[in-house]
């Protein structure tokens, strides 16, 4: 499944793929960016649904929130009091390591005091009690208070189990770097299906959804990717990733001064003029020719290496933001930078 490169913007129309029809997992990513989101989803249901990795759950949601949803991935339960003081120092060590965890493993918080019933069929003795649950039942868990590293263990043993039970998941970091490949080559399709499965993996990843929004700007639908940057997940909006995406946006709506010929032009003309030459530079960069670009600026430098105050390692520095760093054309750019002012 993927976005939908090549749509006419506007274009809400039901998609046709049986894939994207009969498969709720993939429910969450759609090919219209007004609608994008990447909230945790699970089988429909009249019930209340959470909308972030760590929730509150209680006696009437917990079927959807935590059995429904423990179907497809591991979902931890802490049950606490407010009176209870070990409940409240494992609480934040428990959410940090479920946010660590790539979006593999939810959080639900149940509040005993308000929801005894729950208590009482799970059998609760004590709190802190923490379960972990998977396709429905119970698979790990523990009592009392527990030291930071006793809870990463406990997490990562779950991560492990996942894993096991996912042996055809992807490997997201090749496939971050295929991705950024493909993009790099203007595959643009094959980037974006493969950006696509990985947040169908790991819903968290900013590094993915990123991607995405620069398939759209390589496509010349930078109003799409204003949208679906503008639906990004607020936790995903704190991300490097997401500011990157920002810079592309933002590179991307950037006006040449002069058509490319003319500047082309200006430059053979007078090869030392480095405002043509910056100039050129930039109007490449808007046109895709990334890597020239990128030489244009690194001409400037060599020639100049403070020209203007740095303006062309400024601009060079934005392009290798905007592209991200595992961009071909962003790490081949660096080494270059790296020899001009090293050497």
């Amino acid at each position: 499944m993927f976005f939908g490169l090549g749509k006419k913007q506007g274009d809400n129309s039901a998609s046709n793929n049986p894939d994207e029809q009969n498969n709720p997992a993939a429910s969450h990513i759609t090919a219209d960016a007004n609608s994008f989101s990447m909230q945790p989803q699970m089988p429909q249901g009249p019930s209340e649904q959470p909308k972030h990795l760590i929730f509150d759950a209680n006696v009437s949601n917990f079927e959807n929130t935590v059995i429904r949803q423990s179907m497809e991935r591991i979902v931890i339960v802490q049950f606490w009091t407010p009176r209870c003081g070990p409940c409240k120092q494992l609480m934040p060590i428990l959410e940090q390591e479920v946010n660590a965890a790539g979006g593999k493993i939810l959080m639900a918080k149940v509040n005993l005091d308000e929801n005894q019933e729950l208590g009482m069929a799970l059998r609760i003795q004590s709190v802190p009690t923490v379960y972990a649950f998977f396709q429905g039942q119970p698979i790990n868990g523990f009592q009392g208070a527990k030291s930071p590293a006793e809870v990463k263990a406990f997490v990562q043993e779950l991560v492990t189990a996942i894993n096991n039970a996912q042996p055809d998941a992807l490997d997201i970091d090749e496939a971050l770097k295929q991705a950024a490949e493909f993009l790099s080559n203007k595959q643009l399709m094959e980037a974006q299906q493969l950006y696509t499965a990985i947040l169908q993996q790991d819903q968290t990843n900013a590094k993915a959804f990123a991607g995405i929004v620069r398939t759209f700007i390589a496509a010349g639908q930078v109003q799409q990717a204003e949208q679906v940057l503008a639906n990004a997940p607020e936790e995903m909006k704190k991300t490097s990733a997401y500011e990157e995406a920002q810079v592309a946006i933002e590179l991307a709506k950037e006006q040449p001064s002069s058509p490319l010929s003319s500047l082309q032009q200006a430059v053979d003309k007078n090869p030392d003029d480095l405002d043509a030459l910056f100039e050129l530079a930039c109007a490449e960069y808007t046109q895709g020719m990334v890597e020239d670009a990128i030489d244009h600026l690194l001409a400037i430098i060599r020639k100049n290496r403070e020209w203007k105050e740095n303006k062309a390692k400024d601009k060079l520095l934005k392009f290798f933001e905007a592209l991200g760093p595992s961009d071909p054309h962003t790490m081949a750019g660096r080494r270059k930078l790296s020899t001009l002012l090293f050497s």
